[in-house]
């Protein structure tokens, strides 16, 4: 009787195991990084170097998780001589952004060249233009003071998601405040002015060494259009759109990018109040927002995805019409220019191009 009850045992834990396998859990998201490694480096090998023509890649390295892999990758591809950093800090920037980009160019011996943007943003009206628009609803806004932006979290339903300023003054008090629309407009299109500097460095470094841009958006940001049109989110190439953010961490620590930079928490490094990715654009951990998004995809089940998240049915799928609202308004980031007919270009004997 105990041989008959011990293989029962075994055939109930072989169930279990097979069962637990079948439900949708974070495992859905891992990777073998060694074999993706090598899909992607093989990518950047053939569109670098065979579809864009170009000798190496340039990468605005941020010191995050996201500029990290994609330099590390590109490293994988072409070789650390065909790889160039650009660090772009200006008055905003947090410290330990550049410290730990550093980290990642002496790891992966990456060339790097320095651009403080910070007189060019200053010359445009960055900064004054931005502050402008605060002291529309702060009036004693000014120097000392700090800023950022925050999102309603998408699980306390409004309705709709509602932005907030945030403004800290210089003896420390903070106020969070509800703004009208061309206030809102007016912060974020002079904020901007920062992502399309940059690009406009990177590009300068690209152009004289005949390389190509590479862009870091993780699936998130880009499904989601967490980026600035002809700003970060201009590039030639971009090797991690594909990838959910915990699979670029999988990713990071199989090539080896410093520990300290896999456990930092993604931030904007736009404001000059410290922020979290999460605050500013996706209200939940990149973790639950990872499988959100992946249910969504593939149409897993809500009560699936809920049990998978330990949120409620009822708050995934805030989150998931949370993400349709976002995929609707930055709809037009993914568009090419709009021409009034197509314009064919005649590349040679038989072939042509739109």
């Amino acid at each position: 009787m105990s041989n008959i009850g011990t293989k029962l045992d075994d055939v109930v834990d072989r169930d279990s195991l097979e069962r637990e396998r079948a439900m949708f859990s974070a495992a859905a998201l891992r990777l073998d990084p060694a074999e993706e490694t090598r899909r992607i480096a093989a990518a950047v090998r053939d569109q670098v170097l065979r579809q864009l023509r170009r000798r190496g890649v340039v990468v605005g390295l941020s010191g995050g998780i996201d500029s990290s892999v994609t330099a590390a990758l590109c490293v994988a591809a072409l070789g650390s001589d065909n790889v160039l950093a650009v660090f772009m800090p200006e008055r905003d920037s947090n410290g330990e952004s550049l410290r730990l980009g550093r980290q990642v160019t002496e790891a992966f011996g990456i060339r790097s060249v320095f651009e403080d943007v910070e007189p060019i943003l200053a010359a445009s009206g960055c900064y004054e233009r931005r502050d402008e628009f605060i002291r529309r609803v702060v009036p004693q806004f000014g120097p000392g003071w700090g800023c950022k932006m925050a999102l309603a979290n998408v699980l306390k339903n409004t309705g709709y998601n509602i932005t907030t300023l945030v403004v800290q003054s210089p003896d420390g008090r903070t106020q969070r405040l509800r703004m009208p629309l061309d206030v809102y407009l007016g912060i974020i299109a002079a904020s901007n002015m920062k992502q399309r500097t940059r690009k406009q460095i990177e590009y300068y470094h690209a152009d004289r060494l005949n390389y190509a841009v590479a862009g870091t958006p993780n699936r998130l940001e880009y499904d989601q259009g967490f980026f600035v049109k002809n700003g970060d989110g201009a590039a030639d190439l971009k090797p991690i759109a594909h990838l959910y953010k915990s699979q670029v961490y999988q990713i990071a620590e199989h090539l080896g990018v410093p520990e300290e930079i896999r456990h930092r928490p993604p931030t904007t490094d736009t404001w000059s109040l410290e922020q979290t990715q999460e605050e500013f654009y996706f209200s939940l951990p990149y973790q639950l927002m990872d499988l959100c998004l992946y249910g969504l995809i593939n149409r897993i089940h809500v009560g699936e995805v809920a049990r998978a998240t330990g949120l409620k049915s009822e708050e995934v799928d805030l989150v998931w019409r949370d993400i349709a609202a976002k995929r609707r308004a930055t709809r037009y980031l993914h568009e090419p220019p709009l021409l009034v007919e197509s314009v064919v270009r005649d590349v040679g004997p038989g072939l042509s191009c739109a």
